[in-house]
C-alpha cells in the first residue's frame, strides 16, 4: 500500500499566472505615471500655499464656488475636487475590486485570506495606535479613520523615483492590498461619515443606479448614455447625505469584470482601460492640489508632533501600518501553513509594509471629513498625514534599497525571454516546444562560436608563418 501523499505548503508570495503578470505590469504602469503626477500636485500645492505673494490667490482659488446652486451644487473648487473628482478615482477602485473578486486573487478563498487579513489589520492597528495615542493625550477620538488608508499610486511612484524593483508577486500583494484597503474606507466613508440623510435624493439615486445595472444588463453600449446618468446619480448621492464618492464605486461594482467566450477583454477591464488615465493622470492629482496646501513653519511642524490627534495620525501610519501588515501577513501564513516563496524573506514583507504605510489620497479625504467645521484642525490633520507620509517614505526607501540587487536580480529573471517570443522564460518551463527553440538557439550560437574559432585559429597559424612577423619583431633601439 502506498504511502499517502503528503500535499505541497502553499507558497505566499509566489509567481503569479501569466495573464495575472501581465494585467499587474499594466495596471502599475498606470498607477505609477499618476502617482508621480500626485507627488508632483502635492509639491505645487505646498509650493503655491506657502509662498507668501501667492498664499491669498491658492485660498481664493479653493474657495471659488460654482456650479447648479437650485439643485445643491454650488461648490467650491476644493469641493468639487474632493466629492465629483475623487467619484472618479473610487469608480476605478469599485472595478478593480469587482475584477479581483471574480477572476483575481479574492476569488479564492484561500488566496484571499492573505491581503484581506492584511488589509484589515493593516486598518485596524493604525486606529488603534490613533486611539490610545490621542486619548492618553486628551484629544479628540474624531480622527481615528484618518491613519488606515493607503495611497497605492503614491507608494508606487515613491518605487519609481528610489528605482526599486520589487518582485511582481510583492508589487501584486501591494496592489491587492491596497483594493481591500479601498473597500474598507469606502465603508468607513459610508458607515461613519454619513450624518443626516434625504430618502427622497437617495431613493432617487438608488432608482438611477438600478437603470444603469439594467442597462448593462441588456448590453447597452455607449458613452452618451451612461455618462450623463452617472452624473444624475452623483448629484442625487451628494444631496443625500451619503459622501457622493459612493455613486462611482457602486457603478464600479456593477461591470461585468469576467470574459465570455470569445471576449479579449471584459467589458469592466475595457472601460477601467479608458478611465483609469483620468483618474490617475487628473483627478487624483487635483484633489491632492487643492487638499495638501497647508501652510507649514516651525510652529505648524511642531505641533504635528506635540498635538495628541496629529501625533496619533503620524503614529498611525508609519507604526500602525507597518506593524497591522506585517502582523496580518506573518500570523495569515501561520495559521494557514503558507510558506514563504523561496525567493524571498520576512524583511522583504515587513519593507512592503512600510511602504504601505504612506497614506495620502484616502487619508486626506477622511481628515476633512472628521474634522469638518475645524479648519485649523482640518490644517494640522493634513499636515500629519504629509509628515507619516514623509517618514514612511524614508524608512521603505532604507529598508528596500537594502535589498534592492536582490530585487534586481528576481526582476530580471522574471522578464528574461531569450526565444524571443513574447512570453518570459519562467512561464515556459514545462512547455516541450520552449526548450526544442532554446535547443535550436544554442546550437546556432554553437556553430557560430565554432566557426569563429576556426577563423582565429587559421588567423593566428598564419600570423605564426610569416617570417619575422608581429611576434619575432624588436622594437627596442639599434
Amino acid at each position: 500500500m502506498s504511502a499517502p501523499r503528503t500535499p505541497t505548503p502553499r507558497k505566499a508570495f509566489g509567481r503569479l499566472s501569466l495573464p495575472e503578470r501581465n494585467y499587474v505590469a499594466e495596471t502599475l504602469r498606470t498607477e505609477t505615471v499618476g502617482g508621480v503626477l500626485l507627488l508632483l500636485a502635492a509639491v505645487a500645492a505646498l509650493v503655491w500655499a506657502n509662498i507668501p505673494a501667492l498664499r491669498a490667490s491658492y485660498e481664493s482659488v479653493s474657495d471659488f464656488h460654482f456650479g447648479p446652486g437650485a439643485i445643491g451644487l454650488d461648490l467650491s473648487v476644493a469641493h468639487w475636487a474632493a466629492d465629483g473628482l475623487l467619484a472618479i478615482f473610487f469608480f476605478v477602485a469599485g472595478i478593480e475590486l469587482k475584477r479581483e473578486l471574480v477572476a483575481g486573487d479574492l476569488r479564492d478563498p484561500k488566496a484571499a485570506a492573505l491581503p484581506v487579513v492584511a488589509a484589515l489589520c493593516g486598518m485596524v492597528a493604525p486606529a488603534l495606535v490613533y486611539a490610545v495615542t490621542s486619548g492618553v493625550g486628551g484629544g479628540s477620538l474624531a480622527g481615528w479613520a484618518v491613519p488606515t488608508a493607503t495611497d497605492i499610486a503614491f507608494a508606487l511612484a515613491v518605487l519609481a523615483v528610489i528605482g526599486t524593483s520589487l518582485p511582481s508577486a510583492l508589487r501584486a500583494f501591494l496592489l491587492t492590498l491596497a483594493v481591500v484597503d479601498d473597500l474598507f474606507a469606502i465603508l468607513i466613508i459610508a458607515v461613519f461619515f454619513t450624518d443626516q440623510l434625504n430618502f427622497a435624493a437617495l431613493g432617487g439615486a438608488v432608482v438611477g443606479l438600478l437603470v444603469f445595472w439594467l442597462l448593462l444588463r441588456k448590453g447597452v453600449r455607449g458613452w452618451y448614455v451612461y455618462v450623463p446618468l452617472a452624473l444624475v446619480i452623483w448629484g442625487l448621492m451628494y444631496n443625500s447625505g451619503v459622501h457622493a464618492t459612493i455613486a462611482g464605486v457602486a457603478m464600479g461594482l456593477m461591470l461585468r469584470c469576467h470574459r465570455n467566450e470569445g471576449e479579449e477583454h471584459s467589458p469592466g477591464e475595457h472601460i477601467e482601460h479608458l478611465v483609469r488615465p483620468l483618474s490617475a493622470g487628473l483627478a487624483v492629482p487635483l484633489f491632492a492640489l487643492f487638499s495638501a496646501g497647508v501652510a507649514i513653519s516651525g510652529d505648524a511642524l511642531a505641533k504635528v508632533f506635540t498635538q495628541p490627534e496629529t501625533l496619533g495620525v503620524v503614529l498611525g501610519l508609519v507604526l500602525g501600518k507597518t506593524l497591522g501588515i506585517f502582523g496580518g501577513t506573518w500570523l495569515t501564513a501561520r495559521f494557514t501553513r503558507a510558506s514563504l516563496s523561496d525567493d524571498l524573506a520576512w524583511p522583504d514583507v515587513f519593507s512592503v509594509a512600510t511602504l504601505a504605510g504612506i497614506g495620502f489620497t484616502v487619508s486626506l479625504l477622511i481628515g476633512e471629513l472628521a474634522f469638518e467645521g475645524d479648519a485649523t484642525m482640518t490644517d494640522s490633520v493634513k499636515a500629519a498625514v504629509l509628515a507619516g507620509s514623509l517618514i514612511a517614505t524614508v524608512v521603505a526607501t532604507v529598508l528596500l534599497k537594502i535589498r534592492n540587487a536582490k530585487y534586481r536580480k528576481l526582476a530580471d529573471e522574471e522578464e528574461r525571454d531569450e526565444d524571443l517570443d513574447g512570453v518570459p522564460d519562467v512561464y515556459e518551463q514545462d512547455d516541450p516546444e520552449y526548450h526544442l527553440r532554446m535547443a535550436e538557439l544554442l546550437e546556432k550560437k554553437a556553430a557560430e562560436h565554432r566557426r569563429l574559432a576556426r577563423e582565429k585559429a587559421a588567423e593566428r597559424d598564419a600570423l605564426a608563418e610569416v617570417p619575422g612577423g608581429a611576434g619575432d619583431r624588436h622594437d627596442g633601439p639599434a
